[in-house]
């Protein structure tokens, strides 16, 4: 068995986020001034924390996010960040640089409500679930043979992100498992993974329905099907092994969409 920690953040504010404009794929807005910001606060909060493997979309909000929490980093400043077209946001086809209300009146004429609605030319809930499975079954295969390769069970890496969550003096506002034994345990990898908030959310439910993550005992159904905020972070333990039947992986979730890094940054929302 080989065990990792895995830490999700979203991208930081761009302008069309605070108009409320979707951005999906085909809009590729930088990050706004606020939205830098946001990205140094959650690099401050993540700078004692030695990540093995990055990995970011590929699109220009979520490589600023990720440039910018590296930059704040005492040991990942020049650590290679590989981008992955699995991680982008969910495509919103002809949604895509229109208001959210606009959106929303779509499904309402179709008869359907959001998210589960798909506009003309955009991606369902099931083909994002997709992505986001197929990713994270790449991860714990990459996992895997790089344990392997190294010939023990263990590289003795320390969850040095689960410390400063539970340092967080907000954390337990936003369902974090402050009893969490992981702490102790040694990883073979830690991982950083920048994506976007409606993937991220489809990725999680992925994580509670189909692969029953254990979630901590204050975290609410809302909180857990609401969109993450601008750099909020999310950080699960993550159990895999190889056997006949193929790999099994079991997840524990220490927190979703933590954000009291931002209570500083002056107009986040």
């Amino acid at each position: 068995m080989v065990r990792f920690a895995l830490t999700v953040v979203r991208h930081g504010e761009t302008r069309y986020n605070r108009e409320k404009i979707l951005q999906g794929q085909g809009v590729d807005e930088p990050l706004s001034e606020i939205g830098f910001k946001q990205a140094a606060a959650a690099g401050e909060f993540l700078s004692n924390v030695k990540f093995t493997h990055i990995f970011s979309s590929d699109l220009m909000r979520t490589k600023q996010t990720t440039a910018r929490i590296l930059e704040k980093s005492r040991f990942c400043k020049e650590a290679t960040i590989k981008y992955d077209r699995r991680l982008r946001e969910r495509k919103y086809g002809i949604a895509e640089g229109k208001p959210l209300c606009e959106l929303r009146a779509l499904a309402k004429a179709a008869g359907e409500q959001c998210p589960n609605f798909t506009p003309s030319g955009g991606e369902t809930l099931d083909q994002v679930k997709l992505r986001a499975k197929n990713f994270f079954e790449f991860l714990c295969q990459l996992v895997l043979n790089e344990a392997g390769q190294k010939g023990q069970p263990t590289s003795g890496i320390k969850d040095s992100g689960l410390e400063a969550f539970q340092a967080s003096p907000l954390g337990s506002n936003f369902g974090l498992d402050r009893n969490s034994d992981s702490v102790a345990q040694t990883l073979d990898a830690n991982i950083l993974v920048v994506s976007h908030g409606a993937y991220m959310r489809n990725m999680f439910t992925y994580f509670v329905v189909d692969l029953e993550c254990t979630l901590p005992a204050g975290l609410s159904r809302s909180e857990l099907n609401s969109v993450s905020p601008n750099t909020g972070i999310s950080h699960f333990i993550i159990n895999v092994e190889e056997g006949a039947k193929g790999i099994k992986s079991t997840i524990k979730c220490i927190c979703i969409n933590l954000h009291d890094h931002l209570a500083k940054v002056t107009g986040s929302t």
